[in-house]
């Protein structure tokens, strides 16, 4: 996959917003030809930031969005040899120290961010941000009206009592139940209906924030554009 512009400025130091400001206020140019764009690609040449050479050797900032399937560890290397995300990243990309924001378990699909963003990933997982993210889930059993009624008012997980953010029935051939939470504990979707009283056979996130998957193909990853990225990192 191609560098982007703005994170080859990005890594020179400069905060990915004000990356963005200076091309867009016209004071990149790539080999004194003005850039315009923050997201055109990076092939090389002579960068220069409000007339200062940039070098380009640093490591750019990555952010990726892959459609896990069922089946891959969300980790970036496993002791037992189980298939873990990584084997899904580009082979030029491995390198650049990539890790997942938050987690999916193995069996759950779905929307899965990739970075080496420290601080982004931090934006995105820490608790006092409350980011949404949306999740498909597929029964055992159709799920009545006590099953949606017990979700509405909590159910008790750790001692605690939780509840969806947001639940719905789906029109959906593969998927019955559309929820949505704010936290990341680990399987809370299926844990949520568990308590509950149903099973969940496949589960899928659709969303997080912002950002959904749209058409991306299970298995395929593709970049964040720039302007996803600054969606991302203006959630409260």
């Amino acid at each position: 996959m191609p560098t982007l512009l703005h994170a080859v400025i990005d890594a020179s130091g400069l905060s990915r917003r004000k990356a963005f400001a200076a091309i867009r206020d016209g004071l990149v140019t790539v080999d004194r030809v003005t850039a315009q764009d923050p997201s055109s690609e990076y092939e090389g040449g002579v960068l220069r930031l409000d007339g200062r050479v940039i070098e380009a050797g640093a490591e750019p900032r990555t952010y990726l969005l892959l459609n896990k399937p069922p089946g891959f560890m969300t980790t970036m290397s496993d002791e037992m040899g189980r298939r873990t995300v990584l084997d899904l990243v580009p082979p030029e990309l491995r390198s650049q120290g990539l890790h997942p924001v938050g987690r999916l378990d193995r069996d759950t699909s779905g929307l899965l961010l990739l970075t080496n963003d420290g601080d982004f990933t931090y934006a995105l997982t820490h608790p006092k941000h409350e980011v949404e993210k949306e999740y498909w889930a597929r029964l055992a059993a159709p799920a009545d009206e006590a099953v949606f009624a017990a979700l509405r008012r909590g159910v008790e997980i750790d001692g605690q009592v939780r509840r969806p953010l947001r639940i719905g029935r789906l029109r959906d051939p593969r998927f019955q139940v559309s929820v949505t939470i704010q936290e990341g504990r680990n399987r809370q979707v299926r844990r949520l209906f568990e308590s509950a009283g149903a099973r969940v056979t496949a589960l899928r996130r659709m969303r997080e924030g912002p950002l959904d998957l749209g058409s991306l193909p299970e298995g395929a990853v593709r970049r964040l554009t720039g302007e996803e990225v600054e969606g991302l990192r203006v959630l409260p």
